[in-house]
This record gives structure tokens, sequence and C-alpha cells, in this order.
């Protein structure tokens, strides 16, 4: 298994010592107007329910227990806000998509809520969109993808689960993945893999979240 991104020791270096401040969760908006004023780069998560975003953002900064995990679909219903003490760094935890059992009213406010942070939150520099490597992108991804696209938001593909398949299957769902995103005008061309349960991969997330704030 390897990484596909290409990073430099300075980044994973720059990566290393962003996340190795303490992160604390803020507070949890469900409304546009409850969100912390934009006064620093943030970056967000955005999946489908269960493909292991909190899981990803435990193992991102190192802790068992910042983001909330849940076997439960669709757990996640606010826009969860993270920060470290002078770390010019907000990470959002975004409200699981995909989630059919959810009431028709929850999942519209949700949709709501993801639409105007998506498309209306000034100091969002990179969306990373998280991808269950055992089954590659789904329709609901691929909304979410249209909708980055049309507003010109950057957004990398990260694929999750990566140690629950074979490096034949997985080689098959980066290719997929891939195909899926080759024409997109706002997608990152390259993939980043990894795995919550292993950390495979972290060292590299790190790194190219680094790179934002220091390349742009």
């Amino acid at each position: 298994m390897s990484d596909e991104t290409k990073t430099t020791d300075l980044d994973i270096e720059a990566g290393r010592l962003l996340f190795a401040r303490p992160f604390v969760f803020v507070k949890g908006c469900v409304k546009i107007a409850d969100l912390p004023p934009a006064d620093r780069l943030e970056i967000a998560f955005a999946g489908r329910s269960n493909v292991g975003k909190s899981s990803l953002i435990n193992a991102l900064v190192g802790m068992t227990s910042l983001a909330r995990t849940s076997n439960t679909p669709g757990r996640t219903q606010e826009l969860n806000i993270f920060e470290a003490a002078d770390a010019p760094l907000r990470v959002v935890d975004m409200p699981g998509y995909g989630f059919a059992q959810a009431p028709k009213e929850k999942v519209a406010q949700w949709t709501r809520l993801i639409h105007s942070y998506l498309t209306g939150r000034p100091n969002l520099r990179r969306v990373y969109v998280l991808v269950d490597a055992r089954h590659a992108a789904k329709a609901n991804d691929l909304t979410v993808m249209n909708e980055l696209d049309r507003a010109a938001v950057s957004y990398q593909i990260v694929l999750t689960k990566a140690d629950k398949l074979l490096r034949r299957e997985l080689d098959k769902s980066i290719a997929a993945t891939r195909a899926a995103i080759k024409k997109r005008p706002a997608a990152h061309p390259e993939l980043i893999v990894t795995s919550s349960q292993t950390k495979f991969g972290m060292e590299t997330l790190r790194a190219e979240i680094a790179a934002l704030l220091t390349r742009g």
C-alpha cells in the first residue's frame, strides 16, 4: 500500500507540528449564523453517513474521542467545530449525507445547512470528501462533488477503510475514484488513501493540510 499524493519532508514535518497541538471541540452549529468568525483558514470533512469521518478526524489529531464515533448512521447532525490554541486552522466535521432512514424534514435541514456552508463560507479553503474504499464514489458523493464544482470550492477525495481491502481490490477502487474525478474542475487530482484503524495515510493527510497554510 502506498500513498497516492506526493509530499515533501518539510510538508510532513509541518503537518506533524500542526496537529501536535491539542484540538478541542468548540461548538456544534445548526445554522450558518452559529458559525465562529471567519478569522482563520477552515477545512471541512464531508462524506456519507458511516464513511468514518469521526474516526478519521480522531486519527488525524492523534486523539481517541475528540469527534464522537458511532455505529448509528446520521449521528453527526451539526457542523461540529474543532480548534487548537494558536493554530491558524479550524476543522469542521459536516453532517453525513445519504442516510435515508432519517426523517425527511431532518434530511432537508442538513442538506440546506451543508449547501449554505459549502457555497457561502469565505474562509473555507478545502473540503475533504471521504469515500469508503470498499464502495468507491456513489451517487450521493457525486452530487456533493457537482455542488463543489459549481461553487468552485477546492476538494480532495480521501479513501477511508483501506485496511478492509486486499491490494488488488484497493487498486480497483483507486482507479474507479480517479476516473470519477478526472474531469472535475474543483477536484484535487490526487487521492489520499487512509485507514483510521492502522493510521495509514494520516501523515500524508496532515502534510496536505499543512501545505494549504504555507502554499495556499
